[in-house]
C-alpha cells in the first residue's frame, strides 16, 4: 500500500517520530524497526532478527555494505530491496528498474533514506553508529 510506504519514506524526515508512530499503531512495527535499524539503532536490527524479518534486516546490512546480506537477498527474490538499496546509493540502473517496475515510491523511499545518512553527524559518545 503506497500510503504505508509513503509513512515509511517520512520516518526519515526530521518529525519522522510521528510517522513512526502512525505505523505502531497500524500494525507496521517491522517498518517502524527498520527506519530505527536505518538509523542505527541496533536493537531495532536485533529486533528485526528476532522477529523473523530477515529480508529487512538484510535490506539495512546491505545500505552497510554487507556483500553476503546483498548475496543473500538476491538468492531469495528480494530483488526490488537490493534496488532500493542501490537506488540510496543513487545507481541509475536501480532506479530506472524501479521506475519500469512501477515502484516509483521506492524511489521516493531512496531520496528519503540517502538524505537522512548523508546528514546524519556522526556522535562519538552515541554507540548508535
Amino acid at each position: 500500500d503506497v500510503k504505508i510506504l509513503m509513512a515509511f519514506a517520512m520516518t526519515f524526515d526530521e518529525n519522522g517520530d510521528e510517522f513512526s508512530q502512525w505505523l505502531l499503531k497500524n500494525g507496521y512495527p517491522e517498518l517502524c524497526a527498520l527506519s530505527e535499524a536505518v538509523k542505527g539503532s541496533k536493537n531495532a536490527y536485533r529486533w528485526l532478527i528476532d522477529n523473523k524479518f530477515y529480508h529487512l534486516a538484510a535490506f539495512d546490512s546491505v545500505l552497510d555494505k554487507s556483500k553476503d546480506a546483498r548475496l543473500w537477498l538476491i538468492k531469495f527474490n528480494y530483488l526490488s530491496l537490493v534496488h532500493l538499496a542501490d537506488a540510496v546509493k543513487q545507481d541509475n540502473k536501480a532506479i530506472n528498474w524501479l521506475n519500469n517496475h512501477g515502484m516509483d515510491v521506492y524511489v521516493f523511499i531512496a531520496q528519503k533514506i540517502k538524505k537522512h545518512l548523508d546528514n546524519r553527524i556522526f556522535d562519538p559518545h552515541k554507540l548508535n553508529f
